[in-house]
């Protein structure tokens, strides 16, 4: 693994388990690089029996020495950032800035975009999307717009001030007319978040220049996605989705480092599919086996607490996000949830408008309007999550993960029996 750099990222809806796949990764690593999403995200790390939720600093922080960046195409929240590196810094992790570093051409959050997201859900009654509420969709929304807050604004007060006002300017007006809440001043969002600003001063570097050096070092890079693919902004199922590119591709954009130095693409497939929030879910169940994944699995959001919807494997999501991503492997988790099942259901194809079809349609909630196809494979009683081989695992789990090879066309070369580091196949 030395000298690669490794994207790894979500080929679902999200909650796949990519913060397990960067950890256990971590320690060949020697970079570890955030590039999109904000703390709506939540990885979830079990290390000798001690759970850990992150939601900004990568997962690779647990590991003594490496160093963890956060990209450009982060939305970052600094209160929420400055609470993790308490919680961790109690816990004995080193959270100096040698060890963590941002850009500072990444986003801020500011408390009026929190507002804003919370208001605008609240607004939609019937029609609401399943946000977070942590204002991420408003801070891109500033990006895009060029009136942004940056970290590298943070080192100059007046500059920030300024920044502040000229975002009030427009924001108070949708508050006071169109959600009737009241205005908010320069001085109180500056109160709020000045401490925090101040905080995160010394973390500020030019990470894409440490990406390249570290590149030319012949160090190993990882980075870590947050969401999924099927929440991407543009690919995802709109307007379901998110307010960032999930996808591989923006590892460079969101982090500044060159494409062309990407040797190897991890994506991250749970063994079957959950879903947090609305939108379309061909494979949802509403039954026993859907039942036994949500309890047995613990299906809950990492971030907001928020059970899982859940359902069978849909090879068909799997298909477009193996074509929009290109991985050269997948890591495939939670295996061991599904064992005690009598039989599982693979979606193959999808019926829609009298024809069949392989991938989702492109159409705005077309995934609505689709009935799943599917395929049956007996399944195992076995408690697999001891299984430290290829051979310890049953034959019906086998065949399983060679049947999910097959369709998708590409190797399953990590197999997650657990959410400990060591309840993990390597083939």
């Amino acid at each position: 693994m030395s000298g690669q750099s490794i994207v790894i990222h979500g080929a679902q809806w999200g909650d796949e388990g990519k913060g397990k796949i960067v950890d256990l990764m971590t320690e060949k690593a020697d970079v570890i690089t955030r590039f999109q999403g904000g703390n709506n995200a939540g990885h979830t790390l079990v290390v000798n029996d001690e759970k850990t939720i992150l939601h900004l600093i990568p997962s690779g922080i647990l590991h003594p020495g490496k160093v963890c960046l956060i990209g450009n195409g982060v939305v970052l929240d600094p209160v929420v950032f400055c609470q993790e590196l308490d919680k961790l810094e109690a816990r004995g992790v080193d959270v100096s800035p040698q060890r963590i570093r941002i850009s500072r051409k990444t986003q801020v959050i500011m408390p009026y975009h929190r507002r804003l997201d919370a208001a605008r859900e609240a607004a939609k009654e019937g029609g609401r999307i399943g946000t977070t509420g942590r204002g991420i969709g408003p801070c891109y929304e500033d990006k895009m717009s060029r009136i942004g807050i940056r970290a590298c604004d943070f080192a100059d007060v007046e500059l920030l001030k300024i920044k502040i006002e000229a975002a009030l300017a427009e924001k108070n007006v949708l508050f006071t007319s169109l959600y009737s809440a009241p205005a908010m001043t320069v001085e109180t969002v500056f109160e709020e978040i000045k401490d925090a600003a101040a905080r995160l001063v010394p973390y500020l570097t030019d990470v894409d220049e440490i990406l390249d050096t570290s590149r030319k070092q012949g160090k190993t890079i990882l980075f870590e996605g947050a969401q999924g693919t099927m929440l991407d902004i543009d690919h995802g199922t709109y307007p379901f989705v998110t307010s960032s590119n999930t996808v591989s591709g923006n590892a460079a954009a969101g982090s500044g480092f060159t494409p062309r130095g990407l040797t190897e693409i991890i994506a991250v497939v749970k063994a079957y599919t959950t879903r947090v929030g609305a939108g379309p879910f061909p494979t949802e169940l509403e039954c026993e086996s859907g039942n036994h994944m949500q309890s047995v699995g613990a299906e809950f959001g990492a971030t907001t607490g928020r059970k899982r919807r859940c359902g069978w494997l849909d090879i068909c999501v799997l298909r477009q996000a193996v074509r929009l991503n290109g991985p050269t492997g997948i890591a495939l988790t939670k295996l061991d949830v599904l064992g005690g099942l009598k039989e599982l259901q693979i979606c193959t194809a999808y019926e829609t408008d009298g024809k069949t079809v392989d991938y989702p349609p492109q159409q705005e909630n077309g995934l609505a309007h689709v009935s799943p196809v599917y395929e049956t494979m007996p399944g195992w009683a076995e408690d697999i999550s001891g299984a430290k081989s290829w051979d310890d695992l049953p034959q019906a789990a086998r065949n399983y993960i060679e049947r999910i090879e097959a369709l998708l066309e590409t190797p399953v070369t990590i197999i997650s029996v657990g959410p400990g580091r060591e309840q993990t196949i390597i083939r």
